[in-house]
């Protein structure tokens, strides 16, 4: 191909190429399948290590050679031509004057054999695609340029279920979240019919979903997923530093060591007024049993982000994610209501996965930050108690964080030795003392409160208390008897 004036830097260039792959992604293995050409503008570079991992990845996909183009640079760093000669991976320069576009149409005319002009075109339409995610065109503009050059509707998902870009009715992304938090591998295809790809190597908690509407084609289908993980990586770049100044403000505000105006003034950079009313949300995800796996605080603060809709960061700490949400007209116990119905499906998608959040009550200014933190934090670990879900902080001022910080097995021991012989007593003579037992405790010890809620006899229920006192040796008249088989029962 010497029209194109490409440069030999390193190894043998007389080497067969079986496709072409343009990418500025740091880790594009999973969408290499070897023998291509691929073509980098120097994008994912920002220190001379990442040459090393990037040359490294191509070479495991056995990829047959790596074009730079000197856009960015004006030239081939030297610790790229390092790398490649490391691995023996064959390096051309793309000059300035030379673009991507053709060189990737000189491989595809070679490469198209009778099909030629078809798969040209095919691909000049995505090629324009591509070239307009890496000039900065946004997600939406991405799922326009799918359907006027493809003819594809597409959309981008988070494993909530929020739709991110493109259009696609809600009960359908919905259930799209669901396929994609199930599916085994993926792409798969589903009822629609809708074909599903990651967009990238995060947990599927936290990810997101590139949704074509038909059978997509799977190589078009994975650089389309890539131009979507290059866009979701610009956007971290922003959040990171949101997460910092979350991070600085939640420690000084635990910590105590700064002022009132130095705390007020943090707190406003993170998008929050004084007088405006906020919530605590603290959250971690882990997979129980699991030797390795990512960070539970950070995958927790991921995860989080995703179920508010990235409104909000979260900054991770040791204990868990910590994220400030502004309620605006809303209410704390409102919130926890929503985390709780978007929990759900998100932890049915994922049964190996517990996913623990807790919320703290409505707060204002940064002095309340501290209790808030310590608030969500106890609400968290009651959740994490449950098996996960959502705790609010109306429930841990109860006895239920006593029994939620009590071990499992204490706990049941404890259940055990006070109900087991009720229980065995109802097994064998369907007398439903445990029910009656419940009932009577509820009703504040009621006699006759007891026995209209059960639609029986007032002297059934003294006849069945007083055999649940026989059996447990415990005396229902005294308040501290009560109290032993009250949590007995909340504990069993």
């Amino acid at each position: 191909m010497g029209d194109l004036r490409l440069i030999p830097l390193a190894g043998e260039t007389d080497v067969e190429i079986t496709g072409v792959l343009v990418t500025d992604l740091p880790d594009p293995g999973r969408y290499l399948s070897g023998g291509e050409l691929v073509l980098t503008g120097l994008m994912w570079r920002q220190d001379p290590a990442d040459s090393d991992r990037f040359v490294g990845v191509l070479a495991r996909a056995g990829v047959a050679a790596l074009a730079v183009g000197d856009a960015v640079y004006g030239h081939v760093p030297q610790d790229v031509v390092a790398a490649c000669l490391a691995h023996g991976l064959p390096l051309l320069e793309v000059p300035i004057e030379v673009s991507f576009g053709a060189v990737t149409e000189a491989v595809t005319r070679r490469l198209a054999g009778l099909q030629a002009g078809d798969l040209r075109r095919a691909l000049g339409r995505h090629r324009r695609i591509v070239a307009a995610v890496a000039e900065g065109a946004g997600l939406t503009e991405l799922c326009a340029l799918m359907s006027a050059e493809l003819g594809v509707s597409g959309a981008v998902i988070s494993a909530a279920g929020t739709v991110i870009a493109g259009a696609v009715p809600p009960a359908d992304a919905a259930r799209l979240a669901a396929e994609f938090l199930g599916a085994v591998r993926l792409p798969v295809t589903t009822q629609g019919p809708y074909t599903i790809f990651a967009v990238d190597r995060a947990h599927r908690a936290a990810g997101w979903a590139l949704v074509c509407g038909g059978e997509l084609d799977p190589d078009i289908g994975f650089e389309l997923a890539s131009c979507v993980a290059l866009e979701r990586t610009r956007m971290e770049g922003g959040r990171r530093v949101e997460r910092r100044l979350a991070e600085q403000l939640i420690a000084l505000a635990c910590a105590g060591t700064a002022d009132l105006s130095e705390l007020s003034a943090r707190l406003r950079t993170c998008g929050i007024d004084v007088a405006e009313p906020y919530a605590v949300v603290s959250a971690t995800v882990a997979r129980p049993g699991a030797a390795d796996g990512p960070d539970p605080a950070a995958l927790g603060g991921q995860v989080v982000e995703e179920l508010l809709d990235r409104r909000v960061v979260a900054a991770p700490g040791a204990d868990g994610a910590v994220a400030l949400v502004p309620l605006g007209s809303g209410t704390a116990d409102g919130l926890a209501a929503a985390l709780g119905e978007r929990v759900v499906p998100l932890a049915a998608g994922l049964p190996g996965v517990r996913l623990a959040v807790g919320v703290s009550a409505a707060l204002t200014g940064p002095t309340a930050i501290r209790g808030g933190v310590e608030e969500a934090g106890h609400a968290r670990r009651m959740a994490e108690a449950r098996g996960g879900g959502v705790v609010s902080s109306a429930e841990i001022y109860t006895h239920a964080l006593l029994l939620a910080t009590v071990p499992d097995d204490v706990r049941r021991s404890f259940a055990g030795r006070l109900l087991a012989p009720i229980f065995d007593y109802d097994r064998k003579h369907q007398a439903e003392l445990v029910r009656t037992l419940d009932t009577f405790l509820d009703c504040a010890g009621s006699w006759h409160a007891c026995a209209e809620r059960l639609h029986v006899h007032v002297n059934t229920v003294r006849y069945r208390i007083r055999r649940v006192e026989e059996l447990t040796g415990k005396d229902l008249s005294v308040m501290p008897d009560r109290v032993d088989l009250y949590l007995a029962l909340r504990a069993s």
